[in-house]
């Protein structure tokens, strides 16, 4: 289980997709990438995409995600969000406080997602719960990948 933390983008693409009887309709897919800028959220997915679809295809929309980190999974094959609540303790009033923060979190299943979740969780020393956790339509995530010397690019 690995985890990143960055700044994330949800983009959606539209293309015509060949379906399991050999004919072709029309999909809109979900994908996340890792991205400084919407312009650049823009350039990575169309990059991404152009190594999986022949033919023509739209960014039909890009926008920030709400969540910070990436909870990956080699053994997961769907990409659940979690929404997890930060208990802290105000000194001066004696209250209880609640932070929201979302995290995408890739498992095979649900149990999988939650148990996904307690591992990275469980390795901090904030107090949390679970809140809300449900499946997303995410096709997959793009992290950011330093290019490597070789790579067709020139150097000096």
């Amino acid at each position: 289980m690995r985890s990143r933390t960055a700044i994330w983008f949800e983009c959606k693409v539209r293309y015509e997709k060949t379906q399991e009887d050999g004919t072709q309709k029309k999909v809109t897919e979900q994908y996340v990438v890792d991205a400084l800028s919407f312009a650049e959220a823009e350039q990575r997915i169309t990059e991404e995409m152009s190594a999986y679809i022949s033919g023509e295809y739209e960014i039909t929309d890009v926008r920030k995600a709400p969540y910070k980190e990436v909870f990956f999974d080699d053994e997961g094959d769907r990409w659940f969000k979690a929404k997890l609540q930060f208990i802290t303790l105000d000194e001066r009033t004696g209250k209880e406080k609640r932070t929201n923060a979302y995290y995408l979190v890739q498992a095979a299943t649900f149990d999988g997602a939650v148990k996904n979740i307690n591992d990275v969780m469980g390795t901090t020393m904030i107090d949390y719960e679970k809140s809300n956790i449900s499946e997303t339509r995410i096709i997959d995530v793009y992290p950011y990948e330093k290019k490597e010397a070789g790579d067709g690019k020139e150097s000096d």
